[in-house]
C-alpha cells in the first residue's frame, strides 16, 4: 500500500462515516488526507492529522474523530493497527504483506514511479543562466544551469509542460564594450579600460580574423575604426555565444528558445508594450522622459521607461519580454536570478501586477546566492582562460558534469555555497554524489549476483516476507519519493531530491548489510531472497529516476 492509496483509504473512511450518519460532515468539506512518515517509527509506518484539520467542521473533539477513524481503519485489509496519540494525532501501522507490495508496485511503474499530473495543462516558461555573450559563463551562472535544469525536470515529473529559455543581451553597452576589447586586442593594443579581460578575448579576437579571411573578407584589423568594432561586434559576439551553448550542452544542458534581446527593440515589442501599458493608466510623461507607475504596485519607486534622450530604459526590454512572454501563452514566467539582483524583485512584480497578472503566481523570481570553489582547503580565484571569473568549463575540467551538477544542486539556493574540489574527486562516503552514485551501482551489482545465483523476480513475490525492521525502513523511504518530487515543484527547490536520495541511499545500504537477497553457501533460494530482489529492483528504479530528476548519471559499476 503506497501513501497516496493509504490517503485515499482514509478519506473514504471519513466520507464512509459522513454518508452513514456517524460523522456529521459535509462531504466536500473532507478535502486532501496527507500522510507522512512519523518522527519515531515506533509510532507506526504512517501518521495524519486529519482529525485536527475537520474537528470544528464535523462539531467534536479532534481526539474523537481520530477515535471513529482509528476504530474503523482497524478492520481494513492491509492495516495491522491504528492508534490515537496525543490530541488527535492517527498512527497507522501496515501489515507486512500491505507495505511490501510497494516494491512491486515501483518496479511495474519503472519511470514513472514518483511521477505526476498534477500540473498538468500548466505551461511554464523557465529563464534561467542568462549570461551576457561576452564572455564564458562563470560559476554563478553555473549553478543556475545547474539548478535551473534540475528544476525544469521535477516540474515536468509533475506534468508541467516546460520551455527553457535563454535570453540573450545582445543590445546594450556592454556589446561595445566587448567588441571594443576584440577590436584592440586584435590589434595588440591593451583593452578598453571598461573593457573585457582574459585569454578568451585573445582567442575569439583570432578566430573573427580567421572567420573573415576564410569568408573572403578583408582582415578586419586593417578596416577604419568604426567598420572594424562592427565586424568584431557581429562575429565576436556570434562565436562568444556559440561557445557559451557548447559550453551548455557538455554539461547536459539544453534550451529550446534562445530569445535575443535585441529583437524586443528592433520588432516594435517595448513600443507595443507601453502602449498597452499606457492604455491601463500606469504610464506618465515628466521631464521629457516616459515614466511607469510602479509604485501603485508596491516598488519603493517609480521607473523611467524610455529616458529624456529618447532611448530605452533597461526595464523597457523586461517590460515587453515579460509581455511577450505572457502572449506566448505561459500561464507562469520563472526567471532565476543571481545575488546581485534583489534590487529587481520589485520593479518586475510592479511591471506583473500593472499587466493585470498576479504576482508571485504568473511572475516568479528567484534568487541564487554566490559559489566559492575550494582547493586544498582555500578559495580558487583564476581561471586560465577567463582571468578572474571561474567558469562552467573550469568546473567540469576539475570534476566532471556528474559532480559538478549534483554538488550544485544538493543546496538550496537562498545559500551561499562552498564546492571542495578535493571532496568531489574521492571515491568516499564523504562524497555525496559518489555515495548516491554507489548505491545505484551496488543494486545492480546485487541484481547480477542474484541472477547468477539463479534468483529470479518471476518466481516469486510474497510481499509479507518483506518483515524485516530494515525491509520497513527501506520501503518507508521508497514511499516518500512521491511526495518528495511534488514538495521539490511546488517549492521550486530542486535540492529536496538530492538530500532524499542521500537518505535513500543510507537506508540501502543498512538494508544492504542486514538482509539477503542471494543465499549464503550451500543454502537454496528461497522465496524470501525472491521477493527482496523486487525490494532492491525497487531501489534502483528510485536511484535513477531520483538521478535522472537533477540531470546525473545512474551508473551500472562503480
Amino acid at each position: 500500500m503506497t501513501p497516496t492509496e493509504l490517503a485515499a483509504l482514509i478519506r473514504s473512511t471519513l466520507e464512509a462515516a459522513a454518508a452513514d450518519g456517524s460523522l456529521q460532515l459535509p462531504a466536500d468539506a473532507i478535502g486532501e488526507v496527507k500522510v507522512e512518515r512519523p518522527r519515531q517509527r515506533e509510532h507506526g509506518d504512517w501518521a495524519t492529522n486529519v482529525a485536527m484539520q475537520l474537528a470544528r467542521k464535523a462539531g467534536t473533539t479532534p481526539r474523537a474523530l481520530a477515535e471513529l477513524l482509528a476504530e474503523r481503519l482497524r478492520t481494513q485489509p492491509g492495516i495491522a493497527a491504528a492508534d490515537v496519540a496525543g490530541p488527535g494525532f492517527l498512527n497507522v501501522r501496515l501489515e507486512a504483506g500491505a507495505a511490501g507490495e510497494l516494491a512491486r508496485t515501483i518496479v511495474s511503474a519503472g519511470p514513472a514511479y514518483g511521477r505526476s499530473q498534477t500540473r498538468r495543462g500548466t505551461r511554464v516558461n523557465l529563464e534561467f543562466v542568462s549570461a551576457n555573450p561576452t564572455g564564458p559563463i562563470h560559476i554563478g551562472g553555473v549553478r543556475w544551469a545547474a539548478v535551473g535544469d534540475s528544476l525544469a525536470r521535477v516540474l515536468e515529473a509533475t506534468g508541467a509542460d516546460v520551455t527553457r529559455e535563454y535570453y540573450f543581451n545582445d543590445h546594450g553597452a556592454q556589446i561595445d564594450r566587448f567588441a571594443r576589447s576584440l577590436l584592440a586586442r586584435a590589434r595588440f593594443q591593451d583593452a578598453p579600460e571598461d573593457g573585457y579581460g582574459g585569454q578568451y578575448i585573445d582567442d575569439i579576437a583570432a578566430a573573427v580574423i580567421a572567420d573573415a579571411l576564410a569568408d573572403g573578407e578583408p582582415d578586419p584589423r586593417t578596416l577604419p575604426d568604426e567598420e572594424a568594432q562592427e565586424v568584431f561586434r557581429a562575429r565576436g559576439v556570434a562565436r562568444m555565444f556559440e561557445e557559451i551553448k557548447a559550453s551548455l550542452h557538455n554539461f547536459g544542458v539544453h534550451f529550446d528558445v534562445y530569445f535575443h534581446e535585441e529583437s524586443l527593440h528592433s520588432s516594435g515589442a517595448v513600443e507595443r508594450a507601453v502602449a498597452r501599458l499606457r492604455e491601463a493608466g500606469h504610464i506618465y510623461e515628466e521631464g521629457g522622459a516616459v515614466w511607469l507607475r510602479t509604485t501603485t504596485f508596491g516598488d519603493d519607486k517609480d521607473r523611467v521607461v524610455i529616458k529624456s534622450d529618447g532611448e530605452a530604459a533597461y526595464i523597457a526590454g523586461d517590460i515587453a519580454y515579460y509581455l511577450d512572454k505572457r502572449e506566448r501563452g505561459f500561464d507562469q514566467v520563472i526567471i532565476m536570478l543571481g545575488a546581485d539582483h534583489h534590487g529587481y524583485i520589485g520593479r518586475l512584480m510592479a511591471v506583473c501586477a500593472a499587466f493585470g497578472d498576479t504576482p508571485g503566481e504568473n511572475l516568479q523570481i528567484l534568487i541564487g546566492q554566490l559559489v566559492n570553489l575550494l582547493k586544498n582547503g582555500e578559495p580558487l580565484r583564476m581561471s586560465k582562460r577567463a582571468g578572474n571569473v571561474l567558469t562552467i568549463d573550469d568546473l567540469v575540467d576539475a570534476v566532471g558534469v556528474d559532480a559538478a551538477r549534483y554538488a550544485l544542486a544538493r543546496s538550496s539556493t537562498d545559500t551561499m555555497l562552498d564546492i571542495d574540489l578535493d571532496l568531489l574527486v574521492q571515491h568516499s562516503n564523504d562524497n555525496p554524489v559518489y555515495y548516491v552514485q554507489y548505491a545505484h551501482a551496488r543494486t545492480r551489482n546485487v541484481a547480477r549476483n542474484a541472477a547468477a545465483h539463479g534468483v529470479r523476480r518471476e518466481d516469486a513475490f510474497r510481499p509479507e516476507l518483506l518483515d524485516h525492521p530494515a525491509d520497513g525502513a527501506l520501503l518507508g523511504a521508497l514511499a516518500r519519493f512521491p511526495e518528495i518530487v511534488e514538495q521539490a515543484a511546488e517549492l521550486r527547490e530542486p535540492h529536496r531530491v538530492a538530500r532524499y536520495l542521500e537518505q535513500l541511499a543510507a537506508t540501502y545500504h543498512k538494508w544492504y548489510d542486514q538482509c539477503r537477497v542471494t543465499p549464503r553457501g550451500e543454502q537454496p533460494v528461497d522465496d524470501a531472497h525472491r521477493t527482496r530482489l523486487w525490494l532492491n529492483d525497487a531501489t534502483t528504479q528510485v536511484l535513477a529516476t531520483g538521478l535522472d530528476l537533477l540531470g546525473v548519471s545512474a551508473p551500472e559499476r562503480m
